[in-house]
């Protein structure tokens, strides 16, 4: 069963700039609550223990956000506040199942999983990108089932524009499992237009073996000088590990940029009915 997660949280936001020019674009709120607690949220109901983040020093102000125990103390006591308390016993709540490891400089995704081989205990974990928000259904916990099932590494998919597939990393598909699922054949990330296997791109949940580690400290940097854990899968991939593309059930909104951002306020505040 898989038990633990890891959230890279180390890159600088700049396509929510100016905002995180002084505020870390995981703890910006959405409808309220910060971004980052709905990925919590997720991770808990899907039945993960342990949650690793992967920070900077530029972020230590979200470690600072579930250790700011004086800070909640204090106000409880002068204010007698029952929602004050309420939100500090959920930062309890959150702060007993995270650790913190650091990647000090932005050398990408895969640079950033790698700081976590000494904490993974199992043969796999889940690691979610926290630009990437999935409401209405916990994709993570959809994903434990089909890992569960297959006993393979799994990854969650859509379909994307074909002027979009710059931003993601795209694959092809080997062959079809059932009407959600299918084995992947091949993946490259960030590829051009003109380059792009497919418009199927994967989305920001991932479970990943152990053993990708050994294929992360043998990658030479790729496109943008950054390590790229696409790049770390394929070569998983060329030694016959199975990967699994899961086309997911619930609504994808993207918090990375801006006109995203906004939008995902808009979507969550019409009060859905979400399954976390």
């Amino acid at each position: 069963m898989i038990k633990q997660a890891i959230i890279p949280l180390a890159g600088l936001g700049t396509r929510l700039l100016p905002l995180t020019s002084v505020f870390a674009k995981e703890l910006l709120p959405i409808n309220g609550k910060p971004g980052i607690e709905y990925i919590l949220d997720e991770c808990i109901e899907a039945g993960i223990t342990e949650v690793i983040f992967i920070i900077s020093q530029k972020k230590l102000m979200i470690k600072k956000y579930f250790y700011n125990d004086k800070f909640y103390k204090d106000i409880i006591k002068r204010k007698k506040d029952p929602r004050i308390l309420n939100e500090y016993k959920k930062i309890l709540k959150y702060k007993k199942i995270i650790k913190f490891v650091f990647q000090e400089k932005p050398y990408g995704t895969g640079d950033a999983v790698s700081k976590t081989k000494k904490l993974i205990k199992d043969k796999y974990f889940l690691m979610l990108l926290p630009d990437d928000l999935i409401i209405k259904q916990n994709c993570s916990k959809s994903m434990i089932a089909v890992h569960k099932k297959y006993n393979a590494s799994v990854m969650a998919s859509m379909k994307v524009g074909k002027n979009e597939v710059s931003r993601w990393g795209i694959y092809n598909i080997k062959k079809k499992i059932d009407n959600k699922n299918f084995i992947i054949q091949s993946v490259v990330e960030k590829p051009s237009v003109k380059e792009a296997p497919s418009n199927n791109a994967v989305i920001g949940r991932y479970i990943l073996p152990k053993t990708i580690f050994h294929k992360l400290s043998k990658l030479k940097p790729g496109k943008g000088g950054e390590i790229h854990i696409t790049d770390a899968i394929q070569s998983l991939i060329n030694d016959n590990d199975k990967f699994i593309g899961h086309n997911f059930s619930g609504k994808y909104l993207d918090c990375g940029t801006m006109k995203g951002y906004i939008n995902s306020t808009l979507e969550i505040s019409k009060k859905w009915n979400c399954a976390w």
